[in-house]
């Protein structure tokens, strides 16, 4: 099939690859022309693993191509995907004008059929605007189709080419059948697709992110509860997450979800039904406590100098909100970076990807590490903020040359206590005891 993908952001710049390597021929189209270019030339504008590997290969094969021209993009494909940021506005909504823009400019473009897709995440009814903006201005018959994304950042390759299931929201039979079609490939050890109306595929997505998001939100109340009883909740994780109807997966308790996501739709999510006057107690619940929990290190951090840290230099080990991205957006470690230079802390950091985007961010406020163990090097204590792998299994003897004292404050609970208690090191994590170095 013959495909335009409108946005060249995270999900667009996926989807377009993605589709590309089944077969298909995508053109992806973006306003920046600067961008536009280095993609032109091989360039990934984003780190997500494998994806440069199927984007170098569906460009040299003649399959994905980009343009700044909408027109152009439009004019031979059947399928044009919008994915356009939907940032939420001031009072939490989503900021539809990118996608109702497009929409206004496509009316006036398209001369044959086309199936419109809504891949960004949208609120109930956008559909119908979508619609309606479209309509003012076409001559011809078209179909406007929701079909939410769930790429998972650091997976996303995976969980498009293997979804758990595909929702499309279409009442048009139509659309249906060019949709089975354009997604048989990915399915077929028989995830399935969901055919629903579009506001219920609209909603589906906001569903589940806000979903997951309590279920993380829950467990890191019940990791702070355990601080204040003496439990363990790793202990407590096993406990309830051996039971198939919670299940393990989103029970690790840390400093709070962050990305591009979660944050994002919890709040339209809860604007939306503010908007038809439903009152979602949960979600604000959610997002209160995760806005609490992103620096719920800094407490104990004040506790264990109780002189405070002015003038003590930290070695902070992660910065992107998640591993395997170098996404920043909403991440704790930000939040952190601004309550320790309040304190009158310097901060040596380190992230295997994020470095250069926090860089851009807060410039020299900080300085940043050629290695983990160079943060390390005459810092006071270790304080980490993301879980990634290479900071799984480091050489404690490394870091423990490096600091001035061996404190870690550990926001993502990476180490066991036993192992902590054997490297002797002060070890202070998210709901388990503190261990005090000899």
């Amino acid at each position: 099939m013959k495909i335009a993908v409108v946005g060249t952001g995270y999900v667009g710049l996926v989807t377009g690859t993605c589709l590309a390597e089944t077969g298909n021929e995508v053109v992806c189209v973006d306003i920046d022309k600067a961008k536009v270019e280095k993609m032109k030339n091989g360039i990934v504008p984003i780190y997500e693993p494998h994806l440069d590997v199927i984007f170098e290969r569906n460009i040299k094969q003649g399959r994905l191509s980009f343009t700044t021209d909408l027109a152009e993009a439009i004019k031979d494909a059947t399928i044009i995907f919008l994915a356009l940021p939907t940032p939420p506005g001031e009072d939490g909504s989503a900021d539809l004008s990118y996608v109702l823009g497009v929409a206004d400019q496509l009316g006036k473009m398209i001369s044959d059929y086309k199936v419109i897709i809504d891949k960004s995440t949208v609120p109930v009814g956008t559909a119908e605007k979508v619609h309606a903006a479209v309509a003012a201005n076409a001559t011809v018959d078209f179909d406007i189709v929701s079909n939410p994304e769930f790429l998972r950042e650091g997976f996303a390759v995976d969980d498009f080419l293997k979804p758990d299931r595909v929702v499309i929201g279409t009442e048009s039979a139509r659309a249906k059948e060019l949709l089975t079609e354009l997604y048989k490939p990915y399915v077929r050890q028989g995830n399935p697709i969901i055919f629903m109306d579009e506001k219920s595929a609209e909603l589906t997505k906001y569903a589940a992110n806000a979903f997951l998001a309590t279920k993380i939100t829950f467990m890191n109340e019940i990791a702070n509860f355990c601080e204040k009883v003496g439990a363990d909740v790793d202990a407590v994780r096993a406990g309830i997450g051996s039971d198939t109807r919670i299940g393990k997966r989103f029970l690790f308790p840390g400093i709070g979800y962050g990305g591009s996501c979660f944050p994002k739709d919890v709040q339209a999510l809860a604007k939306s039904g503010a908007e038809v006057g439903y009152n979602f107690k949960i979600l604000d619940s959610v997002m209160s406590v995760n806005q609490d929990q992103k620096t719920a290190l800094m407490p104990k951090i004040l506790e264990h100098y109780n002189e405070g840290i002015k003038g003590k230099k930290v070695a902070l080990w992660g910065l992107a909100f998640k591993p395997d991205t170098d996404d920043i957006r909403e991440a704790p470690a930000l939040y952190l970076i601004d309550e320790l230079l309040k304190a009158g802390a310097s901060i040596s950091a380190y992230d295997p990807e994020a470095m250069s985007n926090v860089q851009e961010l807060v410039g020299d406020k900080i300085s940043f590490a050629l290695s983990a163990y160079d943060a390390c090097k005459g810092a006071d204590f270790l304080l980490i903020a993301t879980e990634w792998a290479v900071f799984r299994n480091p050489d404690f003897k490394k870091v423990k040359d490096g600091l001035n004292e061996s404190v870690i404050f550990d926001g993502r609970n990476l180490y066991d206590l036993p192992m902590m208690q054997k490297e002797n090191f002060t070890y202070i994590s998210i709901g388990r005891n503190k261990v005090i170095a000899k």
